[in-house]
């Protein structure tokens, strides 16, 4: 079989230079960083200087995302010459016993971290990583709120949080952590769209209305968010057919889900113009709107 250079034709110095773009915008591309990243390790090691340690860092996590656990055991051995003391180099070990589903092994790793550092935030999130693939959410909610009592900035840890109060139908509790994101991201969509997700599943007048707005808001920063433009279609109409809204209520939420059914329209045709499998998903998107229609009464 044909190695990454030969049949893309790349240097090995454009090798390194993709993961370190890679790295450098956090993408998980997990099979592509094991091809390029085993080939370079395996030919060109001599020639990678120190950069060689952050590659062996980033291609073993790859490797544990495509069970490669023979590359991410060599990955890992190299690391361990190297650096025998690091903290970590020890929290990749207990990745990878993770990954392993060796779960009491992997903790003692990590205890193991936090007896010499207690402040190590990377170990203390692995440790609620386990709990959560053993199932105990209860326990994984109970150490992020003891976590983030701590380091209340960390806004990976909110997103997360929200997500296992998400899964446990806790919607309140998951709308404030979207809300503490929202406050210090006020410009990421992501967000605002989640957090009108959560508000329209709650249900009730006031919350459809939050969701609408939300929803509303999460478009105006990126327009090419169709689950914020379904939600706002799905949201305007809910509360356009609500007995309790007057009658400017209803006919203004008419108009907000009129035009959110012309642009899901519009984007559909852009998305396959021409094609017969676009003609298809347009006429399915016309009739799930049209099922849906308000009327005046």
């Amino acid at each position: 079989m044909a190695s990454v250079s030969e049949l893309y034709d790349v240097s090995w110095e454009e090798m390194r230079d993709k993961l370190r773009k890679w790295r450098e915008d956090n993408c998980r591309n997990s099979e592509q960083i094991v091809d390029v990243g085993e080939e370079l390790i395996s030919e060109h090691a001599s020639k990678l200087g120190d950069d060689i340690w952050i590659i062996y860092e980033q291609l073993m996590i790859a490797a544990l995302d495509c069970s490669r656990d023979d590359l991410a055991l060599t990955c890992l051995h190299e690391l361990e010459k190297q650096f025998s003391d690091s903290h970590r180099v020890k929290r990749l070990s207990g990745m990878r016993l993770e990954a392993l589903e060796r779960y009491d092994e992997a903790n003692k790793d990590y205890d193991a971290i936090l007896q010499d550092d207690p402040t190590n935030t990377a170990a203390r999130k692995r440790k609620i990583s386990i709990l959560k693939a053993q199932g105990k959410s209860t326990e994984a909610i109970r150490e992020l709120n003891e976590y983030l009592e701590q380091f209340v900035g960390d806004q990976e840890a909110w997103h997360e949080l929200s997500e296992l109060y998400i899964n446990e139908h806790d919607y309140g509790k998951a709308a404030f952590c979207l809300e503490e994101l929202m406050m210090t991201n006020p410009h990421n969509h992501l967000y605002c769209e989640q957090y009108a997700e959560v508000k329209y599943t709650q249900g009730g007048l006031e919350n459809l209305e939050l969701a609408r707005k939300y929803f509303a808001q999460a478009l105006r920063l990126n327009n090419r968010n169709m689950r914020a433009l379904f939600g706002l279609y799905m949201s305007a109409s809910h509360i356009a057919a609500s007995p309790k809204v007057s009658a400017k209520v209803k006919k203004d939420n008419m108009k907000y889900a009129a035009w959110a059914a012309s642009q899901i329209n519009r984007a559909y045709k852009l998305a396959g113009r021409g094609t017969k499998d676009n003609k298809c998903s347009v006429k399915a998107v016309e009739e799930m709107l049209e099922s849906m229609q308000i009327t005046m009464s």
